[in-house]
């Protein structure tokens, strides 16, 4: 990319301070990455935050991923000890799947409860994750219509929000979200292309070319169908490419323009399903 793409210490701070305050109160912590980048939208620094508290990493928006991607994905990390869950964030039965996961990773401390005579009490959640991660429509399918209600805890002087879910949930409304820390610009690139980061601080072409050089080697087929290209386009450098899209869109040498709408198509899934992440270490 032709300029570095920040991250926002600001933020992460404030994001890491609310979490802090809070995690004595959850039971377990949903860590939310998008499938597409399972490993480019984690924060190394939740782990240490995080220590020993029970966590389900939830990769979201698998219906827009590879899915043999997201598979090998999910293997790896469950050999790393966590607990994962796949989300289709369309699917109709997300509330009933992801309170049976938590209740999986719960399960000797609900049973240890239950031998106690406590039953049915509800199982405290705080959500993690980067912006554009799908916190929201994972909100909105657990919540549906009920209202956030607050709540005086122990240790607490103010009071916190929590939203109640029909399955038994409580979700602590909101520690805020974690901007993740790259030092690798690969990581910055990838988190442009999906839309974790503002389009305002990238620019636009460099991030089309970054398109163009992942579809080279993951699927041709895809760029060259949807912008109508000669089945040999590729023989041409990323740059002339998108100048022959540009072209074809006819958009004339208004290259960001062009690459706008790659960027639209790419994150709308019409260009496939596609995983940007594919080193697993």
């Amino acid at each position: 990319m032709g300029q570095n793409i920040q991250w926002y210490p600001g933020h992460m701070a404030k994001a890491f301070r609310l979490m802090r305050e809070n995690l004595s109160l959850v039971d377990i912590v949903f860590e939310l990455v998008d499938a597409r980048i399972p490993m480019s939208s984690r924060n190394p620094e939740v782990d240490k935050l995080i220590e020993k508290k029970p966590r389900l990493l939830v990769m979201t928006k698998a219906d827009l991923a590879d899915p043999k991607e997201t598979a090998a994905w999910k293997a790896h990390f469950e050999k790393q000890g966590l607990a994962v869950a796949v989300l289709d964030t369309r699917g109709p039965k997300t509330a009933q799947y992801i309170t049976k996961a938590a209740k999986d990773v719960l399960a000797d401390k609900l049973e240890a409860q239950e031998a106690k005579g406590i039953k049915d009490r509800p199982i405290r959640v705080m959500l993690a994750g980067i912006p554009n991660v799908g916190k929201s429509t994972l909100l909105n399918h657990l919540v549906q219509k009920n209202v956030a209600i607050t709540a005086n805890k122990p240790g607490v002087t103010k009071k916190v929000a929590w939203l109640k879910t029909s399955t038994g949930l409580q979700i602590l409304d909101s520690p805020g979200v974690l901007w993740p820390k790259f030092e690798d610009q690969k990581i910055g690139q990838r988190l442009a292309l999906t839309g974790a980061v503002k389009d305002t601080i990238f620019a636009k072409d460099d991030a089309a070319l970054n398109l163009l050089a992942f579809f080279r080697d993951y699927n041709q087929k895809a760029i060259i169908d949807r912008y109508h290209l000669n089945d040999d386009a590729f023989d041409l450098s990323d740059v002339d490419l998108l100048l022959a899209i540009t072209a074809k869109l006819g958009f004339k040498d208004d290259y960001e323009k062009a690459a706008i709408r790659m960027l639209n198509d790419l994150r709308s899934g019409k260009l496939g399903r596609y995983t940007l992440d594919r080193e697993y270490d």
